[in-house]
């Protein structure tokens, strides 16, 4: 079983997207903003985050840069969650140190496959 972060600042999003991650036999913890992120990511040490882009506090780029360059988090693999769809969004997510980009809406279906994904690539 492997262990997912899901940061996003949506109560709703956070809990339909810990569900299907739960129901797909993941161990699902919970931030809502980029502060509490960074500080789960030391606590639980994940296998996967999921982060959602516009956040209060730090947002997701800047989290996701955050774990890239702190040397514990090298190996966390990051999905962006986002609403954000532009391809410079995506360009700009992939040069943070995304591992993977999914834009909402999606599917449980999609959700789960990029994890993975990302997980068999470690």
């Amino acid at each position: 079983m492997s262990t997912v972060l899901v940061v996003d600042d949506d109560p709703d999003i956070r809990t339909l997207i810990a569900w299907d991650l739960s129901q797909a036999g993941h161990e699902v913890h919970t931030a809502c903003d980029g502060e509490e992120a960074v500080e789960a990511i030391l606590r639980v040490r994940p296998d996967v985050v999921l982060l959602d882009w516009m956040m209060p506090k730090l947002n997701g780029l800047e989290v996701c840069r955050l774990v890239r360059s702190a040397r514990d988090g090298v190996g966390i693999p990051v999905i962006f969650v986002t609403a954000k769809t532009q391809r410079a969004d995506l360009i700009d997510g992939f040069m943070a140190g995304a591992d993977d980009y999914l834009t909402k809406p999606f599917t449980a279906e999609q959700l789960t496959e990029r994890v993975r994904r990302v997980l068999e690539a470690v």
